[in-house]
């Protein structure tokens, strides 16, 4: 087997745990550490046929991280249910959610072509796709509901970023200090974002470009659609620029998507997520600069939040 680097390397239970679930005559014949995840480890598997060929699997694997169980379950159970409604998504090949097999809690999933895009060129294009990818997400109804979605942050666990508006801040973080919205719940990816969607972008055509794939399905819930477009959004303000999160509700109910009617409603969801993302600017900006970003530094990352923050405080909805 061939590592690409030795962060690469299957631990020896779990690589006998894959083996038992590939097809006969398979084998696992290399491996690639994949970036983006917060908090698993994600591996390529490239799985040798009988044949002569190759496919690829995805192994994601999470080690010494609290409600790994909880959120394997959630996953596979979604990977379960997507097959057949037309929302592009991995396939669910195994999963290990208590450590019985593997060396740590382990998901097994088919391998989907294209790639994240995480650029500023060819932003105008991908924009209106997302939007109607999340409209697609939320039209699912499944026979059994996920569970209600969980508030990422709390009135008292807000970080205001140095040099922030603290004025905006503190009005914001008052918003949240209310009782959340009455809804109608949807079915929600919950983290729903560029880096969990993938794309093809031809070349020579880069106004062909289509989503192939959405990843990530752990923290699916039940709850306001406007919680997704608020993650959405608050993620292209931290990556692309403010304006760019201001504009994606608009694209989204372009695109078909209904939002809260009421403007304070739309304003909570928004700010909550939005208040939540100050909690882990570090590790985002970490993460986003591993995946090709170098600009997104930590204090870049904080001025275009509390830029995004004290925007929407003073455009409600």
């Amino acid at each position: 087997m061939t590592n690409h680097n030795e962060a690469a390397t299957v631990r020896p239970s779990t690589l006998a745990w894959v083996s038992r679930h590939l097809d006969a005559g398979e084998h696992v014949v290399a491996t690639e550490v994949l970036h983006g995840g917060l908090s698993a480890e994600m591996r390529k598997l490239t799985i040798g046929t009988r044949g002569g060929g190759t496919r690829d699997l995805v192994l994601r694997t999470y080690v010494d991280v609290d409600h790994a169980e909880d959120w394997l379950g959630r996953e596979a159970g979604a990977l379960s249910l997507l097959p057949g409604t037309g929302v592009p998504a991995p396939g669910l090949v195994a999963v290990d959610p208590t450590a019985a097999h593997c060396e740590y809690p382990s998901l097994l999933m088919t391998h989907l072509a294209g790639r994240t895009v995480l650029d500023d060129e060819g932003l105008e294009r991908r924009v209106p796709l997302l939007a109607r990818q999340l409209v697609a997400i939320h039209a699912l109804r499944p026979a059994e509901r996920p569970r209600e979605y969980v508030a990422l942050t709390t009135p008292d666990t807000v970080v205001i970023p140095k040099g922030a508006d603290a004025a905006a801040w503190r009005a914001a973080v008052d918003v949240i200090r209310k009782p959340p919205p009455a809804r109608e719940g949807r079915f929600l990816q919950r983290d729903f974002q560029p880096g969990n969607v993938l794309f093809d972008v031809p070349p020579a055509r880069p106004a062909d470009a289509r989503i192939t794939g959405v990843v990530d399905w752990a923290a699916t819930s039940w709850g306001p659609t406007d919680l997704d477009v608020a993650h959405c959004s608050v993620n292209l303000a931290l990556l692309h620029g403010p304006a760019w999160g201001l504009r994606f509700p608009a694209a989204y109910e372009r695109a078909g998507g209904v939002r809260a009617a009421d403007a304070s409603e739309r304003l909570y969801w928004l700010i909550r997520d939005g208040l939540a993302s100050s909690e882990e600017v570090r590790s985002v900006a970490r993460t986003w600069r591993a995946a090709g970003r170098p600009d997104l530094t930590t204090r870049a990352v904080e001025k275009r939040l509390d830029a995004y923050v004290t925007a929407l405080m003073g455009a409600p909805g």
